[in-house]
């Protein structure tokens, strides 16, 4: 499947020039709601991830039978508040999406219906012992990691591949989620860059991601991803919303510090 380029403008805030998020785990109090977000890439995005989920469904989509509670649960909260932004039109049996494309609420498949109405990509994590595991996720947008090799592992099995992620990280990553509360949310923002702009590009563990040299790094892709916990089932919900951009495209003061 050839993927459309769908690109910003700019991003939201630049990651590596803010103290705040330029470290591990870098997270940051959210505001009330603003886990999800409708940006000009909007129709674009949306068209692509209507693609996948009817192509790939299984590439995109992942709920265990444990997890179909807390699926519920997110998904009335969604609708909730996808009720109080204005972009957005609702009825007890379909959303009409900023772009005016109607979907049909589907209770029998929560996790696919919250993926044909929103922006971001959607994970939920269960605790397990000492970690929190995937459960569940729609997940159009991979940035080098494949949803079927990850479902049903905890937090420190799933981050294996990378190199920072320590156990003392995995132990405070542990720590910061057991603390979540569902009036507090949390958020943080990461980059890559990439040679293409591919959106869904996933990445077996054992296939180690290419690092395109200085003159190769075209594209600059991050993450806005934020922390929210269910009230009712306590899981966490974690919410990514993808940026693509080109590098060129960045302020001068953006593209000298873009770390290598």
């Amino acid at each position: 499947m050839e993927q459309p380029v769908i690109l910003h403008a700019a991003l939201p805030v630049i990651p590596w020039m803010d103290a705040r998020l330029d470290r591990l785990p870098g997270i940051m109090p959210l505001e009330a709601g603003d886990w999800l977000r409708v940006d000009e890439v909007f129709a674009a995005q949306m068209a692509l991830r209507q693609d996948l989920i009817n192509d790939r469904p299984q590439a995109v989509h992942q709920t265990l039978s444990e997890a179909m509670d807390a699926a519920h649960e997110l998904l009335n909260m969604t609708l909730v508040r996808l009720s109080q932004m204005p972009a957005y039109q609702m009825t007890s049996q379909s959303v009409t999406r900023p772009d005016g494309v109607v979907v049909p609420i589907d209770r029998n498949q929560p996790m696919l219906t919250l993926g044909r109405v929103v922006q971001e990509d959607l994970c939920i994590l269960q605790p397990l012992g000492d970690e929190y595991n995937l459960t569940a996720a729609i997940l159009c947008f991979p940035a080098s990691w494949t949803l079927a090799q990850k479902i049903g592992r905890p937090m420190m099995s799933i981050h294996s591949p990378v190199a920072s992620y320590t156990p003392d990280i995995g132990a405070r990553v542990h720590r910061l989620f057991a603390a979540i509360r569902p009036e507090q949310g949390l958020w943080r923002m990461n980059y890559l860059t990439y040679a293409s702009a591919d959106l869904h590009h996933p990445r077996l563990e054992n296939d180690p991601r290419p690092r395109p040299p200085s003159d190769q790094r075209h594209y600059l892709r991050a993450e806005r991803q934020c922390l929210i916990r269910l009230p009712r089932t306590r899981a966490v919900v974690f919410s990514i919303h993808t940026y693509m951009m080109r590098v060129k495209d960045l302020s001068p003061e953006g593209r000298a510090s873009l770390p290598d």
